[in-house]
């Protein structure tokens, strides 16, 4: 079943807000699906700005896979639920440390978590929309070994069986209010190869710029 972002985007506005004034929506599922472009390109279909905050920006290096939500939930959620701005710090991924500015976080009407792990249960309850980006273990293993470089295997091998074991435990694609097919159609720009790109974070794919595919995506459930 194919789908339009601007229809989604539409039907999220509908929903109600859970996270106080904001809808939440958190885009979840393996390293290398195309988590980065639905986001991406979801954020671009609304006719406001909506403001997209990558988990992996958050990660305090590669051993902060899961542990890393208590700075989520006091950098970001806990502003907004409160209706105030939030601010958060990037992580660094080539220096190995967080940077010194803070990037601040107005409230928003949507605001899209993209990451590993952000449709987690523990935060069900506050989400507007979760989504589930899924593709094939192969192509996944394909886009980051393609983004990141061959150097990393061994980081990226423990993180996606860290993730696996994650969703397992977690159902977060049982869970999910939508699966989006992944491989139908960002697989072009995800594999952005190695550069700029591969310091983003173990879980980013190049969001370059739109294809033909760009105005609609492919939906499991």
């Amino acid at each position: 079943m194919v789908e339009s972002y601007a229809g989604l985007a539409a039907r999220i506005l509908k929903r109600p807000a859970r996270l106080g004034r904001t809808r939440l929506v958190a885009v979840d599922g393996p390293s290398g699906a195309g988590k980065t472009v639905f986001a991406s390109r979801l954020a671009a279909a609304f006719e406001v700005t909506v403001p997209v905050v990558h988990t992996d920006d958050l990660l305090d290096g590669w051993a902060d896979q899961f542990a890393f939500w208590p700075r989520l939930e006091e950098w970001i959620l806990a502003p907004l639920r409160a209706g105030q701005p939030a601010r958060y710090r990037r992580y660094d991924w080539t220096r190995g440390r967080f940077g010194q500015d803070w990037t601040v976080l107005p409230p928003a009407p949507v605001v899209i978590v993209e990451g590993v792990s952000s449709a987690r249960a523990a935060i069900a309850a506050e989400v507007t929309l979760a989504v589930f980006v899924s593709a094939p273990a192969r192509l996944c293993r394909d886009r980051t070994l393609a983004r990141d470089g061959a150097a990393l295997v061994p980081a990226l091998t423990a993180w996606r069986r860290g993730e696996r074991a994650h969703f397992a435990a977690d159902r977060t694609r049982e869970r999910a209010d939508l699966v989006v097919d992944g491989a139908a159609g960002p697989g072009r720009e995800s594999a952005a190869g190695p550069g700029r790109e591969s310091a983003a974070g173990p879980g980013r794919e190049s969001a370059a710029g739109p294809g033909r595919e760009s105005a609609a995506f492919r939906r499991i459930r």
